[in-house]
Formats: structure tokens, sequence, C-alpha cells
């Protein structure tokens, strides 16, 4: 399964692609996508959505695993970076991909065991897991591979679950 994992933003929207076949997983792919400040937020958006058709054109994801957002206390920032969800999101719909969503609580939880873990630990674990040389930068290049990740898990999780349920 390929799985394209997706840390949403206005300024930078990190990716991470990776293929899972069983346990394993293997990384393909990952970098961001960068629009330039005090540019107007429609051509901003207009560019996340082009950058991102094209990435679901390049490798062909079974899976679209984007984290959900995180609302603090900037509420402009709050909407921007959530319509920069809702373009890759449309994107992801048009290429046909299944789109799963997870909280910052949740990846932490899948890539680290533990839910108050700093970003430091999350970066250093994605980096052991994914076997990569060193953390992915910007940070949310290795935050949208924590998301595929959490993804890889979560479906782990399920299949091992849905076959104890059947009985095997």
């Amino acid at each position: 399964m390929r799985i394209l994992g997706i840390d949403p933003g206005i300024a930078i929207v990190g990716y991470g692609v990776i293929d899972q076949r069983g346990n394993q997983l293997k990384v393909v792919d990952y970098g961001s996508i960068q629009t330039p400040a005090k540019t107007a937020t429609a051509t901003r958006l207009k560019q996340i959505y082009d950058a991102s058709t094209e990435l679901f054109r390049r490798f062909q994801p079974d899976v679209v695993a984007i984290e959900k957002l995180f609302f603090n206390r900037n509420v402009t920032t709050a909407f921007t970076v959530g319509q920069a969800r809702g373009v890759v999101m449309l994107a992801s719909e048009e290429a046909g991909a299944v789109i799963t969503e997870y909280t910052p609580l949740q990846v932490k939880m899948a890539v680290v065991g533990y839910g108050q873990a700093q970003k430091k630990q999350i970066q250093e674990m994605v980096r052991m897991i994914l076997s990569l040389p060193d953390i992915p930068k910007p940070d949310d290049v290795a935050d949208a591979l924590g998301v595929a990740i959490c993804q890889a898990h979560s479906t782990t999780f399920t299949a091992r679950l849905g076959s104890r349920r059947l009985g095997q």
C-alpha cells in the first residue's frame, strides 16, 4: 500500500510518501510545497492545489493521511491552514485516494508511543523508523512522514483486529 502523509499549512505543506508491505515501511519520497509570503491567499491555495495534484499524479497513493488542524490561539492562521487542508483534500478526492485524518496526539502515540512527546522525539523516531540518515527538514516534512507512519500503524492494527474478529 502506498501512503501519502500530509502536514498542511499555507506557507509550507510537508509531504511524505511511504510504501507499506506488511510491517515494513519504505520511504519513496518526501519534501514540501512552499508558497511565498505576501502572495494573495487565493494564489497560494491554487499553488498548493496544483502541486498536490502533481503529487497524486506522480505517486498514485492508495491512502492520503492528513494531519487534523490543531486550533491554538491564532484564528487567522487556523483559517488559512484549514483552507490549505481543504484544497489538499479536494485534490485527494479528485485523485480517487482514500482520505484519513489524524490528530497530533494520534500521530505522537503512533510514532513515539507517548502523547506528550516533544517535536525532537517525534523527528528522531521518524528518522529511526524509516532508516533515514538525517531528520527531514523543514519540520513540516518530518511531521508529514509521522502522519504517514500513523496511517501505516493504524492499518496494521485494524488488519490485526479484523483477523481476530474473524477468528483467524
